[in-house]
């Protein structure tokens, strides 16, 4: 009796290619879905486009070739890791706005002064908490200087009790202006 000849494409080819196809049209999914929710409407659609045509592709793959097993575990593993790359390339990209609201005893409102020595806008607030009277202080930030803030926070006041929250608008503001854009925006100057 004769072996029948091993199938490439199927046990193969067709399985790596639902993985792969996979991997980007989640990865469109997952970057779009941030997009929409941060309020980044041009792109979100062209997004959605590529991702559906990929996904269509897929499928229409696995449901004209493949009847195996193997196909059917990359096109799950290519979900799980095209969720996952998608949200590790948001984080890179670090796109939005966040509030940081910091209760502070009065003996740490020094903080607010050294935000806005970093070129951070602050409001603060006289309050009243479990224990007495507090200030409470809001910032606005861009993501990509929330681990400069939180090390400002950590580095001289590491009591403090706060949060971060994701924005999804922000209009006027005082937001420290990076030493890229500056340079960009004006070249040979240094920023202040």
């Amino acid at each position: 009796m004769e072996a029948l000849p091993f199938d490439w494409y199927a046990w193969i080819f067709l399985p790596l290619l639902v993985f792969l196809a996979r991997i980007a049209d989640v990865t469109l999914g997952t970057i779009r879905i941030i997009f929409t929710s941060r309020g980044k409407k041009n792109i979100a659609p062209l997004l959605g486009f590529v991702e559906v045509f990929i996904w269509v592709s897929v499928i229409a793959q696995i449901t004209r070739g493949a009847h195996n097993m193997i196909a059917y575990l990359a096109y799950a593993a290519g979900f799980a890791s095209g969720t996952y790359i998608g949200m590790w390339i948001e984080e890179r990209l670090a796109i939005g706005k966040l509030v940081i609201r910091a209760i502070l005893s009065e003996s740490q409102a020094g903080l607010a002064d050294v935000l806005r020595a970093a070129g951070y806008g602050v409001t603060s607030v006289d309050a009243q908490g479990g224990k007495g009277p507090v200030k409470l202080i809001y910032t606005i930030v861009n993501r990509k200087d929330l681990p400069d803030v939180i090390g400002t926070i950590h580095g001289g006041y590491p009591k403090i009790f706060f949060t971060v929250e994701e924005l999804r608008s922000v209009e006027q503001g005082v937001f420290p202006l990076r030493a890229d854009v500056w340079q960009a925006a004006f070249p040979g100057r240094k920023a202040k």
